[in-house]
């Protein structure tokens, strides 16, 4: 009597969560590599026009969940796909999408075209190195190998590039806001910038000694006090760290006496030109929930200046 043995049925794609945050998409490749086997997909090339930068990520895991995005949503679930045939091949692959891609039915709707690395994880180490450094508020690089199909951990590069035929991604901190101010409009600022997924901290006065130590690189000071005798403190703090952005309530005429103030206690051109104000990308507003878009329009624009 002769058995007749069913099909492998290859595991539908299905996308697991929108998000596109790089802590989470490597926290979720970690778990699916600990169930049995998980892919990382990287965008490695893109031609013409392209809704996601260099480095942008997928993770996809053996039994077709994914989350993480190398586009705008029109090539994920074929990257999955292709991440699923990698992963029962047993071997990394490079899929071009869009022009360029032998895929005719898949058109970026950019008009561009983008090359995805799929890489089979063999061990997470180099992942939660990156996790931890971030954790730590640190940058962190990976570097991928497509020739001997390896991705390692090693100091973050400046931007995500291509070097002697490997790819190098960057990772930084997501952003911090220190914000100071009892005001409506500071408790608008901090109600959006929670649901934009930056870290708030809210400065209570009497606390500025101890601001100096969360200011780092990635961090934008936000200042919302009606009175420079109020701010001054904190701005002072403010001037003196690596913070990527300052930016003060107050009109024109407001800052032509902060500035003045400064001068008088000795501070240079250079420092006292890094505060944005009036603050906000946008003016003059007259209510809270307009002022707090315009300074989170405002940070986000100075961050990718700072790190793009």
């Amino acid at each position: 009597m002769h058995q007749t043995l069913a099909p492998i049925t290859a595991p539908i794609p299905v996308r697991a969560s929108s998000t596109d945050d790089p802590v989470e998409l490597l926290r979720f490749a970690i778990a699916a590599h600990g169930l049995g086997a998980a892919a990382l997909a990287t965008l490695v090339d893109i031609r013409g026009g392209a809704a996601r930068a260099l480095g942008a990520h997928m993770a996809v895991a053996a039994d077709g969940r994914f989350c993480g995005y190398v586009s705008g949503g029109c090539v994920e679930a074929a990257v999955a796909s292709e991440a699923l045939l990698a992963m029962r091949e047993g071997r990394d692959r490079t899929v071009k999408f869009g022009d360029g891609s032998p895929f005719f039915d898949i058109v970026l709707p950019c008009g561009g075209g983008i090359s995805v690395a799929i890489h089979i994880l063999k061990d997470v180490g180099a992942l939660r190195h990156v996790l931890d450094r971030l954790e730590r508020r640190q940058a962190a690089g990976l570097v991928y190998s497509p020739e001997r199909q390896t991705l390692i951990s090693v100091d973050p590069p400046l931007r995500a590039c291509w070097l002697e035929g490997d790819f190098l991604t960057v990772y930084r901190p997501r952003t911090r806001i220190v914000l100071s101010g009892q005001t409506l409009e500071a408790q608008a600022v901090a109600r959006l910038a929670e649901a934009s997924g930056y870290e708030v901290i809210a400065v209570a006065p009497g606390g500025v000694r101890s601001v100096a130590d969360i200011i780092d690189p990635f961090t934008a000071v936000v200042l919302l006090h009606h009175e420079l005798d109020a701010e001054a403190a904190i701005l002072e703090t403010a001037l003196a760290s690596p913070g990527f952005y300052i930016g003060a309530l107050g009109s024109t005429r407001t800052h032509r006496r902060r500035v003045e103030r400064l001068r008088a206690m000795a501070f240079r051109r250079d420092d006292i030109a890094r505060i944005k104000a009036p603050i906000g990308m946008f003016g003059p507003t007259r209510d809270a929930t307009s002022l707090a878009l315009s300074v989170l329009a405002d940070v986000a624009a100075a961050r990718l200046v700072a790190y793009a």
